[in-house]
């Protein structure tokens, strides 16, 4: 018995030591699986964050286009509109009309042949186009006052002169009358030019004042060359003497049917597409003004800094370089001058040495006692020489003295 009880005891911890290890076993396998969700939900998270930032960037970044892939040009040049990278030119003509409800059966009828007649000489397409653009009077305005005011002046000069003729009694009647139609002529011609201003700055108050132009537009593909190996300038050329040619003989055939017409030049044509393209502002801000005001130039461009440097470093040199140069020469002007008053002052002790060397050299032929006797004679003349000299520059010094005494 007691041999059963220890071998069921040693089974049952057996068998509590296996459930023990397999329950730990279960419990840490739980939280490892647990801790790998985790895991996977943060990187899943991370990536979400990641996405959402990409898609907020690509939402933010956008491309900067330029305003001239907006235009249906490329420049204007030579009185012609350049279009599609040079791959079409265009020439404007600008024609004038005509009333044609006011003419006589038989003008409508030459009209309507030279018209027909333009229609049959047509081998290339054109486009009719109407601009319609608001008058601006502000110019007509401003014409207006300026001779106003010059009829003004006028009228008081003829005011103040006809006073004169009466008040002199120098003139007789009939002068006096000419003068006074003169004057009349004169007031009437103001008063005309006032109300001429008046109406028309109430005509400017409405903005329905209208103006329609008509244009016919020659286009010219230079693809119609075909296969060729000519560089953009000879295309350029070769596209100018078409349109011209082409323009000239729609002018002179729209002259048969009494069509005044004309090749607008470049600023002409600036100013058909500036109008085309600023509807609202062409009535207030017009070309002339955008051009005064220097619109056209985006940007200004400058020299180089260190070029800016190098030409203010080039003047500074050639400057202080000429400066020196006369500073030098009048320092050398200067020496010569002080060696010159120098020699000048010593003049009289380079005679008396000159004197001795000579008689020096002379003493076999003069004999040597008239030689010595003559040396003595010029060394005592030195001499006194030396002392008057030394008591001119001591009177001079003590009158100097004295002068510096009394000035104390």
């Amino acid at each position: 018995m007691p041999s059963n009880i220890e071998t069921l005891t040693n089974v049952l911890t057996i068998i509590i030591i296996a459930i023990v290890v397999l329950i730990m076993i279960l419990v840490l396998v739980y939280f490892f699986s647990k801790k790998k969700k985790e895991k996977k939900k943060n990187v899943n998270k991370v990536e979400n964050i990641s996405e959402e930032k990409k898609g907020t960037q690509k939402e933010k970044t956008f491309t900067v286009a330029s305003v001239m892939d907006f235009m249906e040009f490329d420049r204007v040049e030579d009185n012609m509109i350049i279009q599609k990278d040079g791959n079409k030119y265009v020439m404007v003509l600008e024609c004038q009309g005509i009333n044609y409800d006011l003419m006589s059966a038989i003008e409508k009828n030459a009209v309507e042949e030279g018209f027909i007649q333009f229609l049959n000489t047509i081998r290339y397409p054109i486009q009719i186009y109407v601009q319609t653009r608001t008058i601006n009077l502000e110019k007509s305005l401003q014409s207006y006052r300026d001779n106003v005011k010059r009829i003004e002046e006028n009228l008081f000069k003829q005011e103040a002169r006809y006073k004169e003729m009466i008040s002199s009694g120098n003139y007789t009647k009939e002068q006096i009358n000419k003068a006074y139609y003169e004057l009349t002529k004169q007031r009437n011609l103001n008063e005309y030019g006032k109300d001429i201003i008046y109406n028309t700055e109430k005509m400017s108050l409405n903005k329905n004042v209208l103006n329609q132009k008509y244009y016919i537009i020659v286009p010219y593909y230079p693809e119609d060359l075909g296969q060729n190996n000519f560089d953009k300038e000879e295309i350029k050329n070769m596209a100018f003497s078409e349109l011209y040619t082409r323009c000239q003989s729609i002018v002179s055939t729209l002259a048969g049917c009494e069509v005044n017409s004309k090749i607008l030049t470049s600023n002409e044509l600036v100013d058909l597409l500036y109008v085309a393209y600023n509807r609202d502002e062409e009535e207030v801000y017009g070309l002339d003004k955008a051009l005064a005001a220097r619109y056209d130039e985006l940007y200004s461009t400058a020299p180089d800094v260190l070029d800016k440097k190098m030409n203010e470093l080039n003047r500074r040199i050639e400057e202080e370089g000429f400066n020196k140069a006369n500073e030098k020469v009048i320092e050398a002007q200067s020496a010569k001058e002080r060696a010159f008053r120098r020699k000048e002052e010593n003049m009289d002790d380079l005679i008396a040495q000159m004197a001795e060397l000579i008689i020096e050299q002379n003493r076999a032929i003069v004999g040597s006692d008239i030689a010595d006797d003559a040396i003595n004679r010029v060394k005592e003349e030195k001499q006194q020489r030396k002392n008057k000299e030394g008591g001119t520059k001591a009177n001079v010094q003590e009158k100097t003295k004295r002068r510096r005494t009394k000035t104390a």
